[in-house]
């Protein structure tokens, strides 16, 4: 075992100094030595030749390059698993805190609500993270059901305007834009709440009577200045960057690095944001994508909303809204819609 223990510790043409004495005294008595009835000693058999281990499979680090969308050098980051850590590592990177960051952007550093970051990030993609600006108050009266709101939120505890329905209460309102963070509401704080939260808490206000939004709208570059950016309904909307892989983004879990979403993801993917939005007044590509995903492979109905309960259980999705979910996914994978 010493002789071996020479190969793997000691280094080349040099050995190690025997314990109690010199070799010449107390010859060691090897394993690999058998002792025969005359006294001779006989080599052992060779032991078994094994192949050397393959190298260690290693996936090449993800680093993704970022700017501050009103305008900041270049920065590089690496090593986030969800939305909360990745804005974090860009705070990091620019020297500000991340409560700062109010959502961020694919390859534009315009407010687009349709190259909005969701729940996955294409290899090739340009992070752009937009930050508070200004703040500001609107005074507001619910003169019908519906404000003209839809709420998405930034995966952080900021719920902001995705879009702003033409013709609306909010639509008629100039100082409201799409891209603005909704900070209290009557001057009740609702950072941290969900986006269906806040949806409700909106629906919910009595009609005929004045409410107070403050709201906080992102930090412009000098040519996003004056822009209202109204956001409006794309057939590329919530698709990501160009690379075949994409990194998403989980909210509970690792993140993954994985193929592209099929034709038949996007495609469902969109239909379902759509009736999250006609059901409850919110915009969320990732949790549209995450619903597909639960139900893509089930068989039956009932099979589909035990699925949906076990991941988002939380959101007590209506009946009607499920079944209308079931519908669609089975219509895109027909090839009806």
């Amino acid at each position: 075992m010493l002789q071996e223990s020479r190969k793997k510790q000691g280094a080349p043409g040099q050995l190690e100094p025997m314990l109690n004495g010199s070799s010449q005294d107390h010859p060691p008595m090897s394993p690999q030595v058998q002792v025969q009835g005359s006294g001779e000693r006989a080599p052992a058999p060779e032991p078994p030749s094994y192949p050397p281990p393959p190298p260690p499979c290693t996936r090449p680090r993800l680093v993704f390059h970022t700017q501050l969308a009103h305008g900041s050098p270049t920065g590089r980051i690496e090593g986030f698993t969800n939305v909360k850590e990745l804005y974090a590592k860009i705070a990091e990177v620019f020297d500000i805190s991340p409560s700062e960051i109010l959502f961020c952007t694919l390859n534009s550093h315009k407010v687009d609500m349709q190259k909005l970051l969701g729940g996955q990030i294409g290899l090739e993609d340009f992070i752009f993270a937009h930050v508070r600006g200004e703040t500001k108050e609107v005074e507001v009266t619910k003169s019908e059901d519906a404000l003209g709101l839809t709420i998405t939120d930034n995966g952080t505890g900021y719920a902001f305007i995705k879009r702003i329905k033409e013709s609306s209460i909010i639509d008629h309102l100039k100082t409201v834009c799409v891209g603005d963070h909704i900070e209290a509401i009557n001057d009740q704080s609702i950072v941290g709440c969900r986006h269906y939260e806040v949806a409700k808490m909106l629906k919910e206000l009595p009609k005929a009577t004045p409410f107070t939004l403050r709201l906080v709208e992102p930090k412009k570059a000098f040519d996003m200045i004056g822009l209202r950016t109204k956001s409006t309904k794309s057939a590329g909307e919530g698709r990501m960057g160009s690379g075949r892989e994409t990194l998403r983004l989980r909210s509970k879990g690792l993140a993954t690095v994985q193929e592209a979403p099929s034709e038949f993801e996007e495609r469902a993917t969109r239909k379902v944001d759509d009736l999250l939005e006609s059901y409850m007044g919110i915009r969320d590509v990732e949790l549209a994508a995450t619903i597909v995903e639960a139900g893509k492979d089930k068989t039956t109905p009932d099979d589909f909303a035990q699925a949906l309960d076990s991941v988002l259980g939380d959101f007590a999705f209506p009946d009607v809204f499920l079944f209308d979910v079931w519908g669609v996914i089975g219509d895109v994978r027909n090839g009806g819609i």
